[in-house]
């Protein structure tokens, strides 16, 4: 009986990895443009960290963590968390006023495994710590729209602010009124969110849920005066910055230590899981994991749902990748010729392959095309003989003789990279 990877954990294959790696490059060039620095985190944090960080009443602390019981540790849910945990162990508000940083790796949720959503995902983690301003908001959001522009995905930025400490209450005794008139009509957890949680009710996506709650008061039309300006300087500002965005009321975030800004980067190209990238402000977080107190804002993307998108954008990385030189050693002398000289080519940058087994022609030959190669040296015991070589250039299928050092194969491959 074959052993099979669990279910909601998959294998990347070499070919999906190229595509991985593409976007991860255009992800790093995007951040570096805006000044991210990077930060790597460990896997296994104490449990008690996301506990008391996204709220020990939300789905993901109640059902979904992998969490180790006898060590009380568990395996990263999300990187907000974690990044906050780190950025006050270091003190890392001390060295810079405001810290722009970005994480990228796996996370870990026992989910129902959908498409683009599985057990252990890949999530890109981009926070802002250190300032309050709105036009901070925008840019956020501005660099969520040039990443997905450069990776050519077409997505759609909604907004909503959540209030703060100050006006959400009011606004939620509001909001259990209504939902307590329409209890009965809602699923077993909008019963149970009600009592812990009740925006989380505004974003069930159950028909039956949203049909009960799609006349329900906005806590936009109920946000204090400096909630307020604040939104409308985010938008204000997103529109300065000529970025698209819709309002979108019923907007909440699954984490409790959102206020204020919240946004959402959606599409209708991955069925139910429309959502490829969220984020949001949280304010009073990093105090209220025992640092100093430090705005913040953030958002996650998952990495498996922009892989499907830039799949079904018709793009193909694999296309652009090749080797730069193709070896064909031809006999047992010219097969060890060989093997050095693609050793000492690949000591000077260049990409190179060749056949161990000593094929014919035609099956290297062929070998060479698959592999993408450029150009491909023939070398046999006549080439080894005269110190001179054919190189061939795969795509034109011209030829031209070349001494066999390294130095004169490289140089002359180099300036053809230039033309």
């Amino acid at each position: 009986m074959k052993i099979k990877a669990l279910n909601g954990f998959k294998d990347i294959l070499p070919d999906d990895v190229l595509l991985w790696r593409r976007v991860e490059e255009i992800a790093r060039n995007v951040l570096e443009r805006f000044h991210f620095a990077e930060i790597r985190l460990p896997v296994l944090e104490k449990t008690e960290l996301f506990a008391r960080s996204i709220g020990t009443d939300t789905d993901i602390v109640e059902k979904e963590m992998y969490t180790f019981v006898d060590k009380q540790v568990t395996m990263r849910p999300e990187a907000t968390a974690s990044l906050m945990r780190a950025y006050i162990q270091h003190s890392m508000h001390a060295s810079r006023p405001v810290q722009r940083l970005f994480t990228m790796g796996p996370m870990f949720r026992h989910e129902r495994p959908q498409k683009g959503r599985l057990r252990q995902f890949h999530q890109l983690n981009v926070e802002v710590l250190g300032s309050p301003s709105p036009r901070l908001d925008a840019e956020v959001m501005s660099l969520g729209e040039q990443l997905f522009s450069e990776l050519g995905v077409t997505t759609n930025l909604e907004i909503n602010s959540l209030g703060c400490p100050d006006c959400r209450p009011a606004y939620r005794l509001m909001l259990l009124a209504f939902i307590g008139d329409r209890l009965e009509q809602l699923c077993s957890d909008c019963k149970r969110r009600s009592k812990t949680n009740p925006l989380r009710v505004l974003d069930c996506k159950k028909p039956g849920c949203r049909e009960q709650v799609k006349d329900a008061p906005s806590i936009i039309e109920h946000l204090c005066d400096n909630c307020s300006a604040h939104f409308s300087g985010v938008r204000n500002n997103l529109e300065l910055l000529g970025v698209d965005y819709s309002v979108n009321k019923f907007m909440v975030r699954g984490l409790d230590y959102y206020v204020r800004t919240t946004f959402e980067f959606i599409t209708d190209q991955l069925g139910a899981q429309s959502a490829v990238c969220a984020g949001g402000r949280y304010d009073g977080l990093i105090e209220m994991l025992g640092g100093p107190k430090i705005p913040g804002i953030g958002f996650a993307m998952g990495i498996e749902r922009l892989v499907l998108l830039v799949k079904q954008s018709d793009q193909d990385p694999v296309a652009n990748q090749h080797i730069d030189l193709f070896i064909a050693g031809l006999g047992d002398a010219a097969a060890d010729y060989s093997f050095k000289l693609m050793h000492d080519l690949r000591r000077k940058g260049l990409r190179v392959d060749m056949d161990l087994d000593s094929k014919s022609l035609k099956s290297q030959m062929k070998q060479a095309d698959k592999a993408g190669a450029c150009y491909v040296l023939i070398v046999g015991s006549q080439e080894l003989d005269n110190n001179k070589a054919p190189l061939r250039n795969m795509a034109t299928g011209e030829q031209v003789e070349l001494g066999l050092e390294p130095v004169s194969i490289h140089d002359y491959l180099i300036d053809q990279q230039r033309v």
